[in-house]
């Protein structure tokens, strides 16, 4: 049992047990989240990717009413930068570094107006990526400070975290700073308002406190499935290790949201507000793949939880159709009184509304992270999910082009035996849709 306190909030919540993330990382998972539309539409599918120009003011921050005080936080860098680019429409966006134990980065500083371009350009001269960084000299400067200040890190906040402290993008930070903030801004925030927090944990690497090493180990063996073209080559001994850290770190993550959970019961915050809680992406310990930088989309790297608790809601509802994060932004509007427009992609949510559930649909999740940015979607991976299907489309990949893998999703939900071939006329349909959506993208785009 790795989350009792999820469950806690899920007992008064409305549960979307089928529940995807348009993306598979975070770029595109938490950009679809924010403009209600897929990854073909707004381009946000590289690493520190960054919305197409229109979408700069289609986002929920611009489209709720000027009634409500806005605010976001974000441990996430690649977060950061489509913070930035809507922060014209955030009333008031915390630094990242704010609530971190150090922070090493200078240019956004220096640029502020200039956030991901400054990142980058100050990433590949002090860090660089293969073989070396551009700056011989500033790099070794930069190398040291960032250790004399991790050694005072670790001087401080060894002892609970004896695996690291957690960590990303040389940023180092404990979620407990994070939870205590998020508790104050529930009390003094001006109301009425929308807030956003992106908290990094239980995202790797996976370092939970020292109270919960442990906490799993047991024989438990998970179900081995054979590797395809994408593995990465880890055996299943290492991902099951790799499994037991993440349990670990999502026992610790779920600890810190049982105390914010309190906090706002507590506070009276749970009477007066909807509380979402949802994901950008999740982690894969399978098939010979750890964690989400992949090209494939199975279930666990785009299956995110989805809990939506109502003012005052005291029973739980459970829904099991399928849905997508690009349904939040359009559900939010809703709630608030406002129209959807006629550019969003997802659609309110089932028990959000008073109107019928329109008839089944599909949803989709993209990668294309190797892709332009700008035209077709040359190579890239997209998944559409039916109620009781699920197609994975390989396009442009050597040797892989255009390879369909359909699975009953209800019969085989852990995807281990693929439809035939021979049996796929469901997959032929699904693949269909894809082609039309992505066509129809790239017509509006031209536009």
């Amino acid at each position: 049992q790795t989350t009792p306190n999820f469950d806690r909030f899920a007992e008064r919540s409305t549960v979307y047990h089928s529940c995807y993330s348009a993306g598979n990382f975070t770029t595109p998972g938490t950009a679809s989240l924010l403009t209600g539309v897929y990854p073909w539409s707004h381009r946000a599918i590289h690493m520190h990717g960054t919305v197409l120009e229109p979408f700069v003011d289609r986002n929920i921050f611009k489209l709720l009413s000027d009634d409500y005080f806005k605010v976001a936080y974000t441990h996430n860098l690649l977060v950061a930068s489509l913070l930035h680019q809507f922060r014209g429409n955030i009333s008031y966006l915390k630094p990242t570094r704010d609530l971190c134990l150090y922070d090493v980065e200078y240019s956004d500083r220096v640029f502020p107006n200039d956030y991901t371009v400054s990142f980058w350009s100050e990433w590949v001269t002090l860090r660089g990526e293969d073989p070396s960084p551009a700056s011989l000299f500033l790099s070794p400067v930069h190398r040291a400070l960032r250790f004399a200040h991790k050694r005072e890190v670790i001087k401080q906040f060894g002892e609970q975290f004896p695996r690291g402290i957690p960590n990303l993008h040389n940023l180092q930070f404990i979620l407990e700073d994070a939870v205590d903030w998020i508790k104050d801004q529930f009390l003094t925030l001006q109301k009425p308002y929308f807030a956003y927090f992106h908290v990094l944990p239980p995202h790797e690497p996976y370092l939970a406190r020292r109270d919960f090493i442990g906490a799993f180990s047991d024989s438990w063996q998970p179900l081995e499935k054979s590797h395809q073209p994408f593995s990465q080559g880890y055996s299943q001994k290492e991902l099951n290790r790799q499994r037991l850290l993440y349990d670990e770190y999502l026992a610790y993550a779920d600890s810190e949201f049982g105390r914010l959970l309190t906090s706002m019961d507590k506070s009276g915050v749970l009477d007066e507000s909807y509380v979402v809680v949802t994901s950008d992406h999740g982690e894969m310990f399978e098939r010979g793949i750890r964690g989400h930088v992949t090209q494939t989309l199975y279930d666990p790297v785009i299956h995110v939880p989805l809990l939506i608790q109502q003012p005052g809601q005291l029973g739980r509802v459970d829904v099991s159709t399928p849905v997508s994060t690009v349904d939040i932004l359009p559900t939010l509007l809703e709630l608030a009184g406002q129209n959807v427009p006629d550019w969003c992609e997802g659609v309110v949510l089932p028990e959000m509304t008073a109107l019928r559930s329109e008839a089944e649909r599909t949803i989709y999740s993209v990668e294309a992270k190797r892709s332009s940015k700008f035209g077709a979607l040359s190579k890239a991976t997209v998944a559409a999910r039916t109620m009781d299907h699920k197609l994975i489309q390989y396009m442009g990949y050597e040797d892989y082009e255009n390879v369909r893998e359909l699975y009953d999703i209800a019969a085989d939900p852990g995807e281990l035996q693929p439809i035939a071939s021979g049996e796929d006329r469901i997959g032929a349909d699904l693949s269909g849709g894809i082609t039309r959506k992505l066509t129809n993208s790239q017509v509006e785009y031209v536009k």
